[in-house]
């Protein structure tokens, strides 16, 4: 009766199924490992930037370049206050305001922007409060500069002189001059009304679609695993089916492709 499975077309259809199956479940499990590596970077993430304010600082210079495992730590960087900017465009708590952004020029020459707090409604410099003279010592959290793609940034261009769409060393080369590190710094106690701006994940840590589509496929591929071994079982089940009827009678003399190939 089962000697059909002997045949070549049903070697064929064996091996499909050997391998397939164990295919499909190999890639089920590498999206699965993608989906909980990305749940590990989150959580890592977020518990980097909510750091608490109370924590030991580093120096600036110690925790670059800005990764994932720096991204959101408390550094400090002693100078000078410099020229100061404006963010527009910036929601914090779901209002709509503004970052007031000061350089910091470093002992090392380099400056650094600090984004020493928020404040809400339309960006306007009368409405920022002037930093501190003279020298000053900056706690702030570590975060990695903005690009085109960061959420909540103006990438558009056309602003007013004195406001920055994207905090990043890229886009204030041609307003400041002298070296800039390529990151920037949130002071997490502000002061003179502003508001502090909290540190934010890196990029691709977040639970985004990205992270859910890797789950989404994980699914996917043991869906494959199952519908593979489905047809198998069914194409099984015809066979035997076929070979029955044509014993009892029931159909014409005419032997089925895989009984005929096991009797030659």
């Amino acid at each position: 009766m089962h000697r059909f499975l002997l045949t070549p077309r049903w070697w064929g259809i064996n091996v499909f199924v050997a391998l397939g199956v164990p295919f499909c479940l190999f890639m089920g499990s590498w999206q699965l490992g993608r989906f909980e590596d990305r749940v590990d970077s989150h959580r890592e993430a977020t518990a980097n930037a909510e750091r608490p304010a109370d924590r030991t600082a580093k120096p600036l210079d110690s925790l670059l370049p800005v990764d994932r495992n720096t991204s959101g730590r408390l550094a400090s960087a002693s100078g000078e206050y410099g020229e100061q900017l404006l963010v527009p465009e910036r929601t914090l708590d779901g209002k709509a305001g503004f970052y007031v952004l000061t350089l910091l020029k470093t002992d090392s020459g380099k400056a650094v922007p600090v984004v020493r707090g928020w404040l809400p409604g339309a960006a306007d410099a009368a409405r920022a409060p002037a930093a501190p003279t003279g020298r000053v010592e900056v706690t702030g959290a570590l975060q990695a500069s903005e690009n085109s793609g960061t959420k909540g940034v103006h990438a558009g261009g056309g602003l007013p002189a004195g406001q920055l769409g994207v905090i990043a060393a890229a886009s204030l080369v041609n307003i400041v001059p002298g070296e800039l590190y390529d990151a920037w710094l949130t002071v997490q106690t502000a002061a003179d009304g502003l508001t502090p701006v909290p540190a934010q994940a890196p990029a691709n840590t977040g639970l985004d679609l990205k992270a859910f589509q890797n789950l989404g496929y994980t699914g996917e591929w043991f869906v494959f695993a199952a519908f593979v071994l489905f047809m198998w079982f069914r194409l099984y089940r015809r066979e035997v089916e076929t070979l029955r009827d044509t014993e009892a009678g029931l159909l014409p003399e005419t032997e089925p492709a895989g009984a005929a190939a096991a009797k030659a």
